[in-house]
Parts: C-alpha cells; sequence; structure tokens
C-alpha cells in the first residue's frame, strides 16, 4: 500500500461535522483535500493570509515513532527556502493531533490540470521541469530528498510550479508503521533505486521529475498505469515509454529517466538544457502566455473562490445556522446592466452564425439524437415538466446551497468526451452517469435531470431552483447559450447542481469549452 497524495477537488469542500474549526490557533474554512497522510484545510491566518493546514491522522499521531520522524522532517522543510517551494509557516509537532502550515497556492495541481485539459504544450512543459528543478535545488540544499515528486504534489500559480509536500511523507516510513506494508513514494515515478530499497539521492528526485514530466507531456505516466507491482516492474526493468511525448523532448527527458543514478543530469544542468531549447529561449520567465489560456482561467477562478470564501463565514457554519448561502453566480455581471430574454426553442435550429466568446459558432443539423439521449424522447415528444409536489419551490430541492468546485474551465476535444458534473473533469463518452455532451448544435444532459436557461447574465443556485421549478428548458440549443450566458443542471436526485457557461465550440461537434460551478444541497 502506498501513501496517497490529497485527494483535491478543483475547489474548496464544506467541512464535515467531524471536522475542528480551528487548529492551532488559526481559524479553518474548508476542506482543501484528504490523503493517506490526513486531511488539508484551507485556514487563514490573524492577518487574513490564506493557508493550507495538514492535521496528521489520529492514528499516525497515536505512533511516538511517527511523531518523532515528523518532528524531524518538520525541522528539515522550515530550512527550505524556494521561489518555487510552498514555504512551511508554522507547525504543531507537539499537538495531540501533530498539523503543518504551509502557504496556500490556489492553483490546481498537475494531475488536476492533465486530467482535465490533457497534455501540455512543449513551451509549458520546459518551462515547468526548470521551474519544478530550482524548487529541487532548494530542497536538495537543505539535506532533504523529496521521494515522492509527481503531478499530484506539484501545484500550478500563474507566476509558476511550486512543489509541496517535500519530505513530509517520508515521516510515514517509522519502523512501526513498516509492517503494515506502507511504501513511501509512488510507484510510476519512482528511481529504480528507489523502488528497490536502496540509498536515495538527489539524482532520485530527477528522476521522478523526468517521469512528471513525460506525464504532463505525453497524458499519461511513462511507465504506465494499473497494479503497484507491474509499475515498480517496469520502472527496475524496463525503459521508459515516450512515445506520447513530442520528440523534442525525449533527449532531456530520456536523460533524467536513465536507470543509473550516476548517468542522470544534476538540477542545474536540466535548468541548462530547458534554457537551450529554442521554444523557450535564453529568457525563462513565467509571463502571460506560458500557460494555456483554459488552466490560466482555471486558476484565476479559485483565486477569486478563495477571495470569496474568505468573506463568508465558514461553509459549515453557515449551512448549520440554516442561511441562505449562494455564492455571487460564476461570471455574473452588475443588476444594473440590461437582461435579455430567452427566446422560444426549436426543435429543429437551423443553420446560424453566432459570435460566443469571441469565436463564431456554427449550428446545423437536427436535434434528433441529441434529444433522444438527453431527454429519453424522439423530436417532438417532449417530456412534462408539471412541477411535482416533491420538486415545488418550498420543497427540501429548493433547500440551502454550498460551493462544490467553482469556475472549472474545460474542453472536450471531440463527441467522444464528455464533462463529468460531479467530479467536474472531462471523460471519454458515455462514461458518467451525469454529463452534459456535445451533441451537434445543442447539448446532452441525463435524460431524468432538470435544465433551465438563464434570461440574463447572473444566475445563482436559488434562481436556477427557481426556474427548474416554473421555466424548465426541454433542451439546451448552442444558439440560446451564446455570449456565455448562464444556464443550470440539476442531478436526478436534485441533491446537486451545476451552473455552467458555454465559452467556446468548434462546428460539427468539434471542440467545446465551458465554465462549470457544482452547488451541492444541505439540509
Amino acid at each position: 500500500m502506498s501513501v496517497q497524495p490529497p485527494r483535491t477537488s478543483p475547489s474548496h469542500e464544506a467541512l464535515s461535522a467531524d471536522d475542528p474549526h480551528e487548529i492551532g490557533g488559526y481559524r479553518v474554512h474548508a476542506r482543501l483535500g484528504s490523503g493517506g497522510m490526513g486531511v488539508v484545510y484551507l485556514a487563514y491566518t490573524r492577518g487574513g493570509r490564506p493557508i493550507a493546514l495538514k492535521a496528521v491522522r489520529e492514528d499516525f499521531a497515536a505512533d511516538p515513532a511517527f511523531r518523532r520522524r515528523f518532528a524531524d522532517e518538520v525541522a528539515s522543510a522550515r530550512r527550505i527556502h524556494g521561489l518555487f517551494t510552498a514555504q512551511v509557516i508554522d507547525s504543531g509537532v507537539d499537538d495531540p493531533v501533530p498539523w503543518l502550515a504551509t502557504a496556500y497556492v490556489p492553483g490546481p495541481s498537475l494531475a488536476q490540470v492533465v486530467e482535465r485539459h490533457g497534455p501540455l504544450p512543449v513551451r509549458t512543459v520546459l518551462l515547468l521541469v526548470a521551474g519544478i528543478a530550482e524548487a529541487l535545488q532548494a530542497i536538495h540544499r537543505a539535506g532533504v530528498v523529496h521521494r515522492d515528486l509527481k503531478p499530484a504534489n506539484v501545484l500550478i500559480a500563474e507566476d509558476g510550479p511550486r512543489v509541496i509536500d517535500f519530505g513530509i511523507a517520508r515521516a510515514a516510513d517509522a519502523a512501526s508503521l513498516t509492517g503494515t506494508g506502507l511504501r513511501i513514494g509512488t510507484a510510476a515515478y519512482m528511481a529504480p533505486e528507489q523502488a528497490m530499497g536502496r540509498p536515495v539521492s538527489a539524482a532520485t528526485d530527477v528522476f521522478a521529475l523526468g517521469a512528471l514530466a513525460a506525464h504532463v507531456a505525453g497524458g499519461v505516466p511513462p511507465f504506465g498505469q494499473g497494479p503497484e507491482s507491474a509499475a515498480l516492474y517496469r520502472v527496475v526493468h524496463e525503459p521508459a515509454d515516450l512515445s506520447r511525448v513530442p520528440r523534442d523532448l525525449h533527449d532531456l527527458l530520456g536523460r533524467c529517466l536513465d536507470k543509473d543514478a550516476r548517468a542522470r543530469p544534476s538540477s542545474d544542468e536540466v535548468i541548462a538544457a530547458a534554457h537551450a531549447h529554442p521554444a523557450v529561449g535564453p529568457s525563462l520567465e513565467f509571463t502571460d502566455g506560458w500557460l494555456p489560456a483554459a488552466v490560466r482561467n482555471e486558476i484565476r477562478g479559485r483565486g477569486r473562490q478563495q477571495a470569496d470564501l474568505h468573506a463568508q463565514p465558514t461553509l459549515s457554519a453557515a449551512a448549520d445556522a440554516g442561511e441562505h448561502t449562494d455564492p455571487p453566480a460564476p461570471g455574473g455581471r452588475r443588476s444594473g446592466e440590461r437582461r435579455r430574454r430567452r427566446g422560444a426553442t426549436a426543435a429543429v435550429v437551423a443553420v446560424a452564425a453566432v459570435l460566443a466568446a469571441g469565436a463564431a459558432l456554427h449550428y446545423a443539423g437536427p436535434l434528433k439524437k441529441f434529444e433522444k439521449r438527453a431527454f429519453g424522447t424522439d423530436k417532438g415528444a417532449r417530456p412534462s415538466h408539471t412541477p411535482s409536489a416533491s420538486s415545488s419551490p418550498s420543497s427540501p430541492a429548493s433547500g440551502v446551497y454550498v460551493p462544490g468546485y467553482a469556475d472549472a474551465e474545460l474542453t472536450a476535444p471531440d463527441s467522444g468526451y464528455e464533462f463529468d458534473l460531479k467530479a467536474g473533469k472531462v471523460v471519454p463518452a458515455e462514461t458518467s452517469t451525469w454529463f452534459l455532451a456535445r451533441d451537434g448544435n445543442g447539448f446532452a444532459v441525463p435524460g431524468d435531470s432538470d435544465a433551465f436557461i438563464a434570461s440574463g447574465y447572473a444566475l445563482s443556485p436559488a434562481d436556477c431552483v427557481r426556474g427548474i421549478e416554473t421555466e424548465p428548458v426541454a433542451s439546451l440549443a448552442l444558439e440560446d447559450l451564446a455570449d456565455e450566458r448562464p444556464f443550470c443542471v440539476r442531478s436526478p436526485d436534485q441533491k446537486q447542481l451545476v451552473v455552467a457557461r458555454l465559452i467556446e465550440a468548434e462546428p460539427d461537434d468539434g471542440a467545446v469549452t465551458v465554465a462549470l460551478s457544482r452547488y451541492d444541497r444541505r439540509g
């Protein structure tokens, strides 16, 4: 069993009844994720600065050997000062439940970026490699080997990457825990010497950097996925599979992934190689354009969400008090701006060209396939949307909604992919139970889901519920969603809803980009 990274979502999660509201004097506002080591919270200093606060699992906290190792690792981590690392701010190694606080980075992990947006361009990969290599230099200067460098442990900010969890997971490698089969590190990114239980060094992290870069450039780990034992075997005995990685990255990544630690480049040599690449040039700068637009917009959305969250009470406290906690709708405009009424939706949309987010959208063809998958009926056989007693505005379906994820800007490259509304990610078509899918000149949703299109440019969860009960729509035609007009989809069990905006759509079932924000009903 390996130590798993914190399981993060595109946004914050509400606190549960079992979560603390204060740790070490820091007010806890929301969950950022959870994993093998414990739970990570979003908290704030007394001066209002956000921090990421990791509380260790209670069973680990009860082990004296773990606590000693944890204190040693925290002391080492405090010596690390790098521009591309998440700085350690405070800790409570002697508290009943040990904890560690680091600078908060309001951005997704590299694992989330690749999962939602696919492989990254060569220039972006090279800049990431250089930034992470600089972070490794700072880590190694402090006498620490990361041991678990992977896409989930690199967060992306607008001004470059941030390496997290440097050496902290090693605290779990206490003698009393090894009997459980706990393995420190992640098999797909381990160097051969680490996989075989031999001493590790700075070169071990360089190998992991090569595996990480191959993953983000090619979309899959270079030693494959699947059972840990199979990945460990390939790491030790087989060459890395770089077939999906652009050719001009093969030399650098191949050197990093050499089985012989002595043959791998140093972190300084990795940075020099990135400088020398024609896609980067002599200046390594994280300026506008270094990230794909969809990734940059997601980062900015997270920053806005964090600011909004700080201005609100803690999520669980507001829900417990029965308050209406609908936050500002994504992309909402000033209430004084002109509101436009939604026109009637036709069963068949004629050929049209409508500007949406500055790009032309072309619509053509019948909606039969779209309507049948979306609403369980052929064209013309519209389902009844008469509100029932169980879904009237006064029913529990119109209760308090708290944020799930926010402003996740996602792109489905073609009709072979769809949007998983629950997870907030792009998945292969026909694999999600609650989905939004491009289907010709419209979107398809499950037949037992409800939908509503706003008449203006702001749409809160409460507006969504009221709209579904009074003006539900039988189709989501692209022309009705032009100019980023918000719409919403409610889950069949009425416990979740997603507020969405169409950003851009290519013609003929081509790529489509949307921004999604999920809300969860409480009470």
